[in-house]
Formats: structure tokens, sequence, C-alpha cells
């Protein structure tokens, strides 16, 4: 009764990406938790610590519970000590069962949530800091309820985010594009929105989750 699909696109086409996407499920397949992450800077520098910070921070999915994985990411990040070492990232949590979620952003453009009866997105803004930046930070949750035909989506801020244009006209296409795009069938949603938008010269990500 769910899809879950996920599109990773990188600056210029290279192998190296800053952004990535990590998922966990419960050992009783009852719920799942999706983080999407944008590592600061370019190039391989931005990959290599993406890569760390990606099996770290599966680990961290797995381990704890959804109001104690951005706290602990938080931590990671700061004993890093890296030079350039923050990130940004915004945590998914979904009961399988009812459909009811929790969302929590560190920093992170805002999730948004498409309602079946009137196919209208609507987002779904959090408050928190960056990650590795603030010892002790604390992120706030927003909750909500995905009935069938409804749907979740996570991106990155290249996804929406273009040279001399406010982030939100880029998220305001984002969601327009959405709308259009996603009328008919959620199948290769990620990868189609991914391709239509964003900046190339930036690394993007897309996941949509959608109940069936």
């Amino acid at each position: 009764g769910w899809v879950v699909e996920a599109a990773l696109h990188s600056a210029g086409g290279t192998a190296f990406a800053g952004d990535f996407v990590v998922a966990s499920g419960s050992s009783d397949a009852s719920a799942m938790q999706i983080v999407v992450v944008d590592v600061s800077g370019k190039g391989e520098d931005a990959g290599t610590r993406a890569l760390l910070l990606s099996g770290a921070f599966g680990g961290l999915l797995g381990a704890l519970p959804p109001e104690g994985f951005l706290p602990a990411a938080n931590h990671y990040l700061l004993r890093q000590d890296w030079d350039e070492g923050f990130a940004t990232a915004v945590h998914l949590w979904v009961d399988l069962r009812t459909g009811d979620f929790e969302v929590r952003s560190a920093g992170h453009p805002p999730a948004a949530h498409r309602a079946s009866g009137s196919g209208r997105w609507s987002l779904l803004r959090t408050e928190g800091p960056v990650l590795g930046l603030i010892p002790d930070a604390e992120f706030r949750c927003v909750r909500g309820h995905l009935a069938s035909g409804d749907a979740v989506m996570l991106y990155t801020d290249g996804m929406v985010e273009e040279p001399r244009r406010d982030i939100d006209l880029g998220i305001d296409r984002m969601l327009g594009e959405a709308e259009s795009l996603l009328r008919g069938s959620f199948v290769g949603a990620a990868e189609r929105l991914a391709t239509s938008l964003g900046s190339h010269d930036d690394d993007r990500a897309m996941m949509v989750v959608h109940r069936t």
C-alpha cells in the first residue's frame, strides 16, 4: 500500500554528491524513517563527507526513536570538528498501518504534503538549526496523516534554488510542477521532478512517499 521513490543528481554529473538519502524500516515492518541530507560544500570534498555521514546516519536511524535522530546526528557532526562540517536535513517518520507521520527539520527546505482530495500541495514548516553548529539543539515536530492517495515530498535546496532567484519562488514552482506532473501517476515521480527542476550546477535529491 506504499510507494517510495528517490532520485539523486550530482552537480555537473560527477560521481560524488553532497546530497544523500537514508531510509530504515522497523523490525516489525510497521513504520519507516527517511532522512534527506544536504552536506555543505561541493564536489569531492562534499561527496566524501556525504559518504561518511550516510553510513553513520544509517546506523543512527535504525537504532533511535524518531525524536532522537536529529539530536544524535547533530552531536555526531559536532564531534567530527570538520572545518566545513555542517549539513541540513529533513527527517520523516511514517506509521505504515495508520498513515500518521512526523516531520522534523534541521535548517532544511520544508517538506510538502499532498492531499488527494484537493490534489494540492502544502508545506510542512518545522523549526530546527543546521546540523553541526549548535550543541544541544532542539528540533520541533510537525505531525500529520497520510490518507489513501496522499503523498509527502522531501527534497534538497538544489531542487528549488537558482542564481538570483528567491528560494520561495523556487518552492512555488516545484509545487506547481508536482501538481501538474503527478496528477495522473506517481510512478517515476522523483526522477521526473529531479530532471525537470532545479539547478544543474548544484546537487539535487528528491524523495516521494505515496500511500496508494
